[in-house]
């Protein structure tokens, strides 16, 4: 959800810019149909309201597959410069994910922050939920991982990484960028 903030500013700042929305097509992104795939592989395996997968085999390298689709999708469209951005925040991600096998550390105090209490007991009882697992000895370059938060009392409140930042950073800018009319 802290996405939709990105594209909320990037929005705003492309009509301060002078752009519009009926622009944005003239982005000319190859292959949107990955991100599209890649999104549905990440809500059948990590739903948004329910804590059980809607596929759950292969839950960890299902992930993994997620952010292989998007990469594709990135190197297809290397001409567009705010997609390295976002790229590069994608890496920051997956690398984090897949050196905790599949799962993105969180920080058990930035959930609790962020309002995520449920959330933050269950990850602190059994050490995994959903696609995170908790910070700690067990866990790997927690550096990458979400322990930044927006406090509780913040719409879209929420833990997220570095590579959340670099990724939201990213899509403001190509919406900026496409709302300017810019291929």
């Amino acid at each position: 959800m802290i996405f939709l903030f990105a594209a909320l500013v990037g929005v705003l700042l492309g009509y301060a810019f002078g752009g519009r929305v009926s622009n944005l097509p003239s982005l000319r992104l190859r292959g949107l149909w990955l991100v599209l795939l890649a999104l549905i592989v990440q809500l059948l395996i990590f739903p948004l309201f329910t804590d059980r997968p809607l596929l759950p085999y292969a839950v960890a390298p299902l992930h993994i597959v997620s952010y292989v689709l998007m990469f594709v999708f990135l190197v297809l469209n290397l001409r567009t410069k705010p997609l390295l951005v976002l790229g590069g925040g994608a890496l920051l991600n997956f690398v984090a994910i897949a050196a905790n096998s599949g799962r993105m550390p969180a920080s058990v105090t930035a959930l609790e922050r962020a309002g995520y209490t449920g959330t933050s007991e269950l990850l602190a009882s059994g050490g995994v939920h959903g696609n995170i697992l908790m910070m700690g000895d067990a866990s790997r370059l927690d550096v990458l991982g979400d322990w930044l938060y927006l406090p509780a009392w913040v719409p879209f409140a929420t833990a997220f990484s570095l590579g959340d930042v670099v990724i939201m950073l990213g899509l403001a800018w190509l919406i900026v960028r496409g709302m300017r009319g810019h291929a």
